[in-house]
């Protein structure tokens, strides 16, 4: 992937197998989100594959990614702010109804059907997530710690297979980044996901990874588990002071 004249991303390859929580990491720069854009068909990469299930996703149009099972999170929050909680999550189960315009402009029973079941569906995940007692509040009005676990609900409502989250510990205090560990994996868990994650907080990245992939200058140059790369001779130039 060019930018002009500048590669952020040079032949970067590797796999995230199902269940997982994978990690990747990197100084600023690396191509990290630049790679969570391609995968997400935000970008149009220059070359390269990317599959998923199977399939080819450079074939897949950009709006039919969420319906294919990915969902993701931004690093600088994208969320409706005048919206409240739970419309927001409602939002995120759009690719998943099949109600067309006509249906839902003219309340057909169908259409009724699918936003009582989308409005049950984002109760659960708001309920799941600690936020029920805030569904009718709106966005703008809640602190930033509280919005990053919104957006992570709106994820969750495409009922995706694949989880990207992008920076989600950031602008979190310590106590708020030990909980967010402690949700990932449980909604790993509990909801059978795949998760790839792009994270600076190096602790919550070890402690919740079972494989990390670390980028620098668009090249990946280690992957394995937390320990191996951890200690990887690559990693530790990259991050002054690593050792």
């Amino acid at each position: 992937m060019r930018f002009g004249g500048i590669v952020a991303l040079d032949g970067v390859s590797f796999g995230v197998a199902p269940g997982r929580i994978v990690g990747l990491i990197g100084p600023n720069g690396a191509g990290k989100t630049t790679l969570f854009n391609c995968v997400s068909r935000l970008y149009e990469c220059d070359s390269g594959e990317i599959s998923f299930d199977g399939a080819s996703l450079l074939a897949t149009p950009r709006h039919r990614v969420a319906g294919l099972g990915i969902g993701r999170t931004f690093q600088n929050l994208a969320l409706f702010r005048s919206m409240s909680v739970l419309d927001n999550v409602m939002v995120g189960h759009h690719s998943r109804t099949r109600g067309g315009f006509m249906a839902n402009a003219l309340r057909l029973p169908q259409a009724r059907r699918e936003e009582r079941a989308t409005r049950d569906k984002a109760l659960s995940l708001i309920s799941a997530l600690g936020l029920e007692a805030l569904a009718a509040t709106t966005v703008a009005d809640l602190p930033f710690g509280t919005q990053k676990r919104v957006e992570l609900a709106r994820a969750l409502a495409a009922e995706p297979k694949l989880l990207l989250l992008d920076e989600p510990a950031s602008g979190l205090n310590h106590e708020e980044v030990g909980r967010l560990g402690a949700l990932i994996r449980e909604v790993r868990d509990r909801l059978k996901l795949t998760v790839l994650l792009v994270e600076h907080h190096m602790n919550l990245v070890m402690s919740i990874s079972d494989w990390v992939v670390a980028l620098n200058f668009g090249r990946r140059i280690a992957q394995g588990s937390p320990a191996e790369v951890r200690s990887h001779p690559e990693l530790v130039k990259a991050y002054p002071g690593a050792a």
